[in-house]
């Protein structure tokens, strides 16, 4: 098995292409769709470095995976399955959770809640071929509840559960995420041998060191900043929401949650032949002593 990452510095993303290079049978994990907000358009440049790679590595794309509904990028999943229509698209199952949340954030009305915009739901009991590689999913939530982990062989993919071992875990303060289900999700993952290359699915690049995305359970266990073998549930709680309340939202958290739950479809054209993105509004909160010509 070999394991190609591409980096997108505008999200901070890892994408996966892992394939046996035997076979030339692949798959693919949390891919980009490009976007830029200002502007409100997307380009495929991400997508096409990936492709560009499957193409010279004459692979067999089977599957295209999704760790969860990000909400810092749009998912390229439906592009690239476009240009590779014999693939699937894949998520756990918990999506559903996800979607019953977002329908009503979008008042999507016609919106499935059942997760049938996916090819495959994932689930813990089976495992998962993509020609002859054999991959078994990890239910890990706490950022999301929809969050997973792959095990391919001994790498195990993490999504946003765990980054590299200089940097943390991710938030939990999304709609449905929970501190505490994250540590009891990443006892899971420290469970696994000691040796498990950990690949994560954003390296923001702590201290302007090098890109770095390939740790091992051993390290984090060690030396993650937020939670080693020895961090106690409370501590970690503690930590993690103390730390949450302090960040802002993801900048294309609106735009990113209402394709991704939709596994990657860009809205449908109107009668004008464009097609629209929904941003709810809603009141600032008022802030203590402001004129009230500030708010």
């Amino acid at each position: 098995m070999i394991i190609k990452a591409f980096f997108d510095p505008q999200t901070f993303t890892l994408t996966y292409v892992v394939y046996d290079p035997e076979s030339k049978d692949a798959l693919v994990i949390d891919p980009v769709l490009n976007y830029t907000p200002e502007s409100s358009t997307y380009s495929t440049e991400s997508l096409d470095k990936v492709d560009a790679f499957i193409q010279s590595e004459t692979l067999t794309l089977h599957v295209i995976l999704e760790t969860h509904a990000h909400a810092d990028h749009l998912t390229g999943a439906q592009v690239l399955k476009a240009r590779y229509p014999h693939s699937k698209i894949g998520i756990g199952e918990n999506i559903t959770l996800v979607q019953k949340t977002f329908k009503h954030v979008f008042n999507f009305k016609e919106f499935n809640e059942n997760g049938i915009q996916f090819d495959i739901l994932l689930n813990e009991t089976d495992t998962l071929n993509a020609g002859t590689l054999t991959l078994k999913t990890m239910f890990t939530p706490g950022h999301t509840p929809a969050c997973s982990s792959f095990l391919i062989e001994d790498a195990v993919f993490t999504g946003d559960a765990l980054f590299m071992h200089d940097y943390g875990t991710g938030r939990c303060d999304f709609p449905g995420g929970d501190s505490g289900t994250l540590f009891d999700s990443i006892q899971k993952l420290y469970a696994l041998p000691e040796n498990t290359k950990v690949y994560v699915g954003h390296d923001y690049l702590p201290k302007g060191r090098d890109l770095a995305f390939e740790s091992t359970i051993k390290l984090q266990k060690e030396r993650n900043p937020h939670i080693t073998s020895t961090t106690s549930k409370a501590d970690f709680i503690k930590f993690r929401d103390s730390r949450d309340s302090s960040l802002k939202a993801p900048k294309l958290l609106l735009q990113s949650l209402q394709v991704n739950i939709d596994a990657g479809h860009l809205p449908q054209a109107e009668d004008n032949g464009k097609q629209y993105l929904k941003v709810p509004i809603r009141r600032q909160k008022l802030v203590k002593n402001a004129h009230p010509n500030t708010l």
